[in-house]
């Protein structure tokens, strides 16, 4: 197994101190307030020549970053990470303005409801309360309703891959693209790399078994066998858009974007699957403080930047 990066491994150090192992069994407000801190220690100045707008969409709060130019863009539902129950835009702020303005595109950041207080499936209704209201009032914003791409990352790619399940069952137009960021898309707590990496910083197999009980239920519940909810289990991905998916090895939630890539393939659609041996969940963060970190954001944002420009052509 290739060693830990450096740079991931100090940010790593600097989590552990405000987020112990152990830290999903304190009271929610305390774990919410220590990722909030955490993430605030990290947050880097957002780039110049963004506008930010603060919106309520079909009742769903957002973030909307938009590159200052007066043609349209795409647009990026984006889901923030924190197991459904931690994180909101603040959290995620730098990351997403960073995305907008290298990938030339308008993301809209969602303060979606969080678990347990609100279980499956709201994340979902509020994503898709996001698309129906970017179809019809996007092009005030700047962007182009035809052309949507989902991205999130861990609990974020899960609503990802469950916004483009739903607007296939519906029959609706379909996402431009998915990008799935280190996504939590099954409960398989046996696989490989949940107990190889058990016991991993950023991310470990009992956090993981916490995150999911509070987003789905306890077990038993008929969540845990909804694809929506966890859409490793769908029978079939056709009808899915085109996907990128990047995994750490270090991330217990490795096996799972690598599963669903494989799916993917198997069902006929163009996905591409970037690997990170050097780097653990929430490898984003560590951007400006590792080479790999960086490279691995890096190739996110080209990866959206992509999408965005083959819907500007098509």
């Amino acid at each position: 197994m290739t060693p830990l990066d450096p740079g991931m491994m100090a940010l790593l150090k600097v989590m552990g101190k405000k987020t112990p192992a152990g830290a999903e069994h304190w009271p929610l407000a305390k774990q919410r307030q220590a990722w909030d801190d955490v993430c605030k220690s990290f947050r880097a100045p957002r780039p110049a020549g963004l506008r930010v707008t603060y919106l309520v969409a079909n009742g769903v709060s957002l973030r909307l970053f938009s590159p200052e130019t007066t043609k349209p863009v795409a647009g990026v539902i984006y889901g923030h990470g924190g197991g459904w129950v931690l994180g909101s835009p603040e959290t995620h702020d730098d990351m997403c303005a960073e995305m907008a303005k290298g990938a030339n595109c308008a993301v809209a950041l969602l303060n979606y409801r969080k678990a347990p207080e609100h279980p499956f499936p709201a994340q979902l209704e509020d994503s898709f309360a996001v698309w129906q209201w970017l179809r019809t009032e996007g092009p005030a914003h700047g962007i182009d309703p035809d052309h949507l791409i989902a991205a999130g990352d861990s609990a974020g790619g899960q609503m990802s891959a469950a916004l483009a399940l739903h607007l296939r069952d519906l029959d609706l137009p379909q996402l431009q693209a998915m990008v799935l960021i280190y996504p939590g898309l099954g409960a398989d707590f046996d696989s490989p790399s949940m107990q190889r990496n058990a016991n991993a910083q950023g991310l470990s197999r009992s956090e993981m078994m916490f995150y999911l009980t509070s987003f789905l239920g306890p077990v038993g519940h008929a969540n845990w066998q909804n694809e929506k909810a966890l859409p490793l289990l769908a029978n079939s991905l056709a009808g899915l858009p085109p996907a990128f998916i990047t995994i750490a090895g270090h991330d217990p939630l490795f096996d799972d974007g690598a599963r669903f890539h494989q799916k993917l393939r198997a069902a006929g659609i163009a996905s591409t699957l970037r690997q990170e041996p050097a780097l653990a969940h929430s490898y984003m963060r560590a951007r400006h403080h590792s080479a790999v970190a960086k490279a691995g954001f890096d190739a996110i944002v080209e990866a959206l930047r992509d999408f965005a420009n083959v819907s500007r052509s098509s």
